[in-house]
């Protein structure tokens, strides 16, 4: 197993994504802590149980750094030092135009999307800094390096979290800690599969694979990153996406869709 014994501590793990990354990381033989604001953490935290790994299960909004620091507390109680933080937990609700965007709504998504993550790593970095290694993983979006018409705040933030990672690399990677983000696309979570077919059939047909990613292939590279064998890959910034990414598709609207073969997408 890659990770035996490690303590992994999953954000946003209630479900979709980060359900299948903490169900990977269980499975390498990693004890999984699950942070997320949603009560079905929990049956995340007796899924990852059932394995015969250790488990706890929080709920926290990120966003709040008090929140953070007792959540992060918790799991240390439980399980101990957490050696491999994935920061998962975003929100992708906020559907506008630039001109028509809330600012309270930007500023709640990128309070989640990116501050959370933030706050998330200052709780947990101390001890990998102490020990000289550990393992830290985010969850980025296509969306941040291609944009995402719409959703200004989801993509800001994801592309922020591109910033933070290689920050996190220059600082720490003397610590033996290692950054890396990885950038989903259209992956088959309940959000995806419940979406019009037209546009998932479009989705299917700028992607080179020809198909719909399976959680389960992020939670696979998410695992190798947290394991030695990735310790020399760091500050990097690595695509889930079948290619879709070679082919420069922009991601429209439904009507955009239609006359141009593009596709949204979370």
């Amino acid at each position: 197993m890659l990770l035996e014994d490690r303590v992994a501590l999953v954000t946003g793990a209630a479900r979709g994504i980060g359900r299948a990354i903490a169900m990977a990381l269980a499975a390498e033989g990693a004890h999984v802590g699950v942070i997320d604001i949603l009560p079905e953490a929990q049956d995340t935290a007796e899924a990852v149980a059932a394995t015969g790994r250790r488990s706890a299960a929080v709920r926290v909004d990120i966003s709040d750094p008090a929140q953070v620091r007792d959540g992060v507390n918790e799991i240390r109680r439980e399980l101990g030092d957490v050696q491999i933080l994935v920061n998962n937990a975003g929100i992708v609700a906020n559907i506008a135009r630039l001109e028509k965007m809330r600012p309270d709504a930007w500023e709640r998504e990128i309070s989640v999307n990116l501050s959370g993550a933030f706050h998330m790593i200052q709780a947990v970095i101390g001890p990998m800094i102490e020990k000289r290694w550990g393992r830290i993983v985010n969850i980025s979006s296509m969306a941040a390096a291609g944009g995402l018409h719409r959703q200004i705040g989801y993509a800001a933030s994801k592309a922020g979290l591109l910033g933070l990672t290689k920050t996190v690399t220059l600082e720490h990677a003397r610590n033996g800690i290692t950054c890396n983000a990885v950038l989903p696309g259209m992956i088959g979570t309940d959000l995806v599969n419940a979406m019009p077919a037209e546009i998932l059939q479009a989705a299917v047909g700028v992607t080179p694979a020809r198909r719909i990613g399976d959680t389960e292939e992020v939670g696979h590279l998410v695992a190798f990153l947290a394991s030695d064998r990735a310790a020399f890959i760091n500050g990097a910034a690595i695509p889930v996406d079948g290619g879709i990414s070679l082919n420069a598709a922009s991601l429209g609207s439904r009507k955009e869709v239609r006359d141009q073969g593009t596709t949204e997408r979370p």
